[in-house]
């Protein structure tokens, strides 16, 4: 990736040179970086980014991060020959650092204002494709438990055929890690144009889905593009799902009782 970078260097514009001349030397950490977040590092806007992504050949810029991740993956084998270590221990670490991260990144202020608006949703909508759709999936197991209904869509286009019916009396809780899925932002842009009121869980702070978002609950672990729907990113995400689901259950500690124990006893004769 240097030397690609380094020959196309002299045809690119002065701001797609910032770029560049970032992007080489943290090679290592861009690949953690959100577009917004490479923009602000290199004093430049995201177009620009995006533009340099296609000045060197790439699609766009997850394309890019991939190609970067992959290279420095490579030289990593070559230099090391092969991982050692105790696997157990160190996905266990890891496990317990990305909660415990998560933890440290929401703030109360903003997790408080999440439920809020859950509570007084006349419908809610979990957006996630991918990875962050099973995540969507389990949110609405955990909803319905305590006796809330609520969608989840990891369909792109139903997101978006949903999302044009909601009003302002709606909610979407969007998931996206990287906070760049092109699918889930654009449902969101058409249920934020709608009134819809939207509640983001992703790991940056300074990502596209954000500009769209009432609440951003940040949270989740950072993970490079051959990392996709790790265990450590899921686990962030289903950690701040419980934190919703918990403070709801919290308000209206009666029904969510009741509700539980309805929920359990429907499912209770499919198990020996």
């Amino acid at each position: 990736m240097t030397e690609i970078i380094n020959s196309y260097f002299p045809s690119l514009t002065n701001s797609e040179q910032k770029v560049a001349t970032f992007v080489l030397n943290n090679l290592e950490n861009v690949i953690f970086y959100s577009v917004t977040d490479l923009a602000d590092e290199a004093g430049v806007g995201e177009t620009t980014v995006l533009r340099f992504c296609r000045k060197i050949g790439l699609k766009g810029y997850q394309e890019f991060k991939l190609t970067i991740a992959q290279n420095l993956s490579e030289e990593k084998k070559d230099k090391n020959g092969s991982d050692s270590g105790n696997i157990i221990q160190s996905i266990a670490n890891n496990s317990v650092y990305a909660i415990e991260n998560t933890a440290s990144m929401i703030s109360e202020e903003d997790l408080n204002k999440a439920i809020e608006l859950l509570q007084g949703a006349k419908s809610i909508h979990i957006f996630g494709v991918g990875s962050s759709g099973i995540t969507a999936v389990d949110a609405k197991s955990r909803l319905l438990r305590i006796g809330i209904q609520a969608s989840a869509i990891t369909d792109s286009h139903l997101q978006a055929m949903s999302a044009a019916t909601l009003s302002d009396q709606d909610v979407v809780i969007a998931l996206s890690i990287s906070g760049s899925t092109r699918d889930t932002i654009e449902s969101v842009k058409i249920a934020k144009d709608n009134g819809a009121k939207i509640i983001a869980i992703t790991y940056y702070s300074r990502s596209p889905i954000t500009q769209f978002a009432d609440v951003v609950l940040v949270g989740g672990a950072k993970e490079s593009p051959l990392e996709g729907g790790s265990l450590t990113a899921k686990i962030s995400q289903l950690f701040v799902v419980d934190l919703l689901c918990t403070g709801m259950a919290l308000i209206q500690k009666d029904r969510s009782l009741e509700m539980k124990n309805k929920t359990a006893k429907a499912v209770v004769s499919k198990i020996y």
